[in-house]
């Protein structure tokens, strides 16, 4: 389970306009920091996996100081598990995680919806959004990279909504959602089918400057996205 005291003071913190400071403030550890939470987030390191300092030090070329700082962030914004005696792990998250991680992923993306529509899009949303379009919808269509593109799609809506506080939070609670995701099996082509016409649906709306239709296109999205994952991590649960 996450440290749930180290989340709600996270998000306290920022919410009031005051930045969250890491407690090491070097560049080596902020390298390391960013480093660790991409290979979590992209899958390199596994739900469960055990972390080896000196191996990472070696693979980031940098000192074990700095990575062993950035283990410890890590392990207190929940994204990685010190047990004693044992060593350090990735977190595995349960279905209650995954229900949390949801309701912030609403709060977080229908806010950033709306601001996007405000401002009517970004160049990158509508280069995401072409890119949608012009996936194939037939059997050549490869899920993969319709997923890396919806991915894409998510995080160019931040980035036009403009406002780094949400953006920043977005990132945080995207790596905890990639260690959940981990756990489930990817979309089939019929599922990726229907996500890329709410993707496509989501930034019309934006575009069109529709900010309660984008609101509301985004909710119902994570809604159905969020039925789908809690089947599949059931599943795998038995």
């Amino acid at each position: 389970m996450l440290e749930p005291s180290c989340g709600v003071w996270t998000f306290i913190w920022l919410y009031a306009g005051i930045p969250v400071m890491k407690q090491t403030n070097t560049k080596a550890s902020s390298t390391a920091y960013e480093a660790i939470r991409s290979m979590i987030a992209q899958g390199q390191l596994s739900p469960g996996e055990e972390l080896s300092e000196r191996s990472l030090a070696e693979s980031l070329q940098l000192g074990r100081t700095p990575v062993r700082e950035a283990i410890k962030d890590l392990c207190r914004e929940g994204v990685l598990m010190s047990v004693p005696l044992r060593g350090t792990f990735v977190q595995r998250l349960s279905v209650e995680d995954l229900k949390e991680i949801h309701e912030v992923r609403l709060a977080l993306e229908g806010m950033a919806a709306k601001l996007a529509a405000e401002k009517g899009g970004s160049p990158e949303l509508r280069a995401c959004l072409a890119e949608l379009q012009a996936l194939p919808d037939g059997p050549e269509l490869d899920t993969f990279e319709a997923q890396r593109i919806g991915w894409d799609f998510h995080k160019a809506i931040f980035q036009a909504a403009g406002n780094t506080r949400l953006a920043k939070l977005y990132a945080d609670v995207r790596v905890q959602n990639s260690l959940a995701m981990q756990r489930v099996k990817n979309y089939d082509a019929e599922r990726t089918r229907v996500v890329i016409k709410e993707h496509i649906a989501i930034g019309n709306a934006i575009l069109d400057r529709n900010q309660t239709l984008a609101h509301q296109l985004v909710w119902d999205h994570l809604q159905k996205a969020m039925e789908t994952k809690l089947r599949s991590l059931l599943a795998v649960l038995g």
